[in-house]
């Protein structure tokens, strides 16, 4: 069995004093073997390998052990089972208990064990970069967008930030009928106003100042391909009609040409907002959400599939590690990392192995190494929601007035003061503009925009903030 990709795999029982040359060759091959006693706890290794050997000497009580872990972990691994020749009822107990196949406990070397191997189907857990399918949760994911992406329909993905719906772009893409094509990806949130529309649409020459040449747009870049709108939700609302245009009629005009060029490619498009709330809002067309989720695909969160949390960290370690040593995670280490709720998702556990590989100088990476965001985890005087307020956050010309509790005052001014609070509670709590924009879930624009009909209103804001 030659792999690219290493296959661990845990040996239940003891070792004969052959084995260690047995378990070199292995590892040539690709095949790691990691040893566990019948007494040992095995719950914390079984996520991160692809199989389990186990020998069974007079009953099954071993492999009633192994199969009550994986039902704890909800992970499903084959089981090999090592039998004594002449015990052949045994062996067929344990198929009747969940062994995937039964082998004879005597004379096995490297050759016949990769044999076993690629019968029984033993092999590396799935991954892409950013992305493991080893829980469940994730397999069906990754079975569920290879579906998708042989029809050639617009997706939509939704899920929280750094959950890898670019990961999930490229899959949708390289499983597609149009793999061979280009893949643009454009994030809406990142480019000012107004060059997003001559990025997504291109310019015919002489359409404006300084245009000398023709510039065709990322969507005919994306001809015969797949083009990502990440962050779709931040798109500009006179924008998305011009969006919705090219959906409906596969068909795109550059800024300043008359022409119109017909496309041939497909749009995934994603966002860690709920876009149903932004059409409440009326800052997302409900004529463009329901053109782009003709497939809908949600993406879970890190904490709910936490089967992947150790192989991904394993993944980040090999890309971090120097090129001259191996790290490993102690099992304290590993414990933390799965009984953490990752807030931050695949992108947070990669900044946490980036931080540990740093501070690891034993080759070993223990507790005192894993240093955690915590981004939602605030003291006790922050716990509140960033949308509630305090009087010492108000300024005292919006404090109610003692004795007032029976004089309302206007429904339009009510409304504009609790508009202020709120705004000026996600500033006070953030580092950036940008970031209080995010909290308050509008753009920074928008949040630009209100910060200034504020002062104009004789409120006090900040110029700083105004800008």
């Amino acid at each position: 069995m030659e792999t690219s990709k290493p296959v661990k795999i845990l040996w239940v029982g003891p070792l004969c004093s052959e084995s260690s040359l047995m378990i070199e060759d292995l590892k040539s091959h690709g095949v790691i073997i990691d040893q566990a006693a019948a007494t040992d706890a095995i719950g914390d290794k079984l996520p991160m390998v692809q199989g389990v050997i186990i020998a069974l000497e007079t009953d099954i009580e071993p492999l009633h052990k192994v199969r009550s872990e994986q039902t704890k972990s909800k992970s499903s691994i084959p089981m090999i089972v090592r039998v004594d020749r002449d015990n052949f009822e045994l062996g067929i107990l344990a198929m009747r208990h969940g062994a995937t196949t039964v082998v004879p406990m005597q004379n096995h070397n490297s050759k016949d064990w990769l044999e076993v191997f690629n019968v029984t189907k033993v092999t590396a857990a799935e991954e892409t970069e950013g992305f493991i399918f080893a829980d469940p949760v994730s397999r069906n994911l990754l079975a569920l967008t290879e579906r998708v992406a042989k029809v050639d329909v617009t997706v939509l993905l939704e899920g929280p930030t750094g959950s890898g719906k670019e990961v999930i772009s490229r899959i949708l893409h390289e499983a597609s009928p149009r793999h061979s094509g280009p893949f643009i990806a454009f994030n809406c949130a990142a480019m000012p106003e107004n060059l997003i529309e001559d990025m997504l649409f291109g310019h015919d020459k002489g359409s404006f100042t300084g245009a000398s040449n023709c510039q065709p747009g990322l969507f005919e870049q994306a001809q015969g391909g797949t083009i990502f709108l990440d962050e779709i939700g931040e798109m500009p609302f006179h924008l998305q009609a011009k969006l919705l245009r090219i959906l409906q009629e596969r068909s795109v005009t550059r800024l300043g040409g008359q022409k119109s060029i017909d496309l041939d490619i497909r749009v995934i498009a994603a966002t860690n907002r709920t876009l149903k709330n932004a059409i409440y809002e009326r800052t997302f067309r409900e004529d463009l959400y329901f053109r782009l989720s003709a497939f809908k695909i949600t993406l879970p969160s890190l904490s709910q599939r936490p089967l992947d949390i150790l192989p991904l960290a394993q993944q980040f370690i090999n890309q971090q590690a120097p090129i001259d040593g191996q790290m490993t995670l102690t099992t304290d280490a590993e414990r933390s990392l799965i009984s953490y709720h990752w807030p931050g998702n695949v992108r947070e556990l990669q900044n946490v192995i980036i931080r540990a590989v740093v501070l690891a100088q034993s080759g070993c990476i223990d507790l005192e190494h894993l240093i955690f965001d915590d981004i939602d985890e605030a003291p006790v005087e922050h716990l509140t929601s960033p949308f509630s307020t305090s009087s010492a956050m108000i300024p005292n010309h919006f404090q109610p007035h003692k004795g007032s509790d029976n004089q309302p005052k206007p429904l339009s001014n009510a409304i504009q003061d609790s508009e202020y609070q709120t705004i000026m509670t996600a500033l006070q709590r953030s580092r950036n503009r940008d970031q209080a924009a995010e909290v308050l879930g509008i753009s920074t624009r928008t949040l630009r925009h209100k910060l200034q009909r504020l002062r104009e209103q004789g409120m006090s804001v900040t110029r700083a903030y105004a800008r």
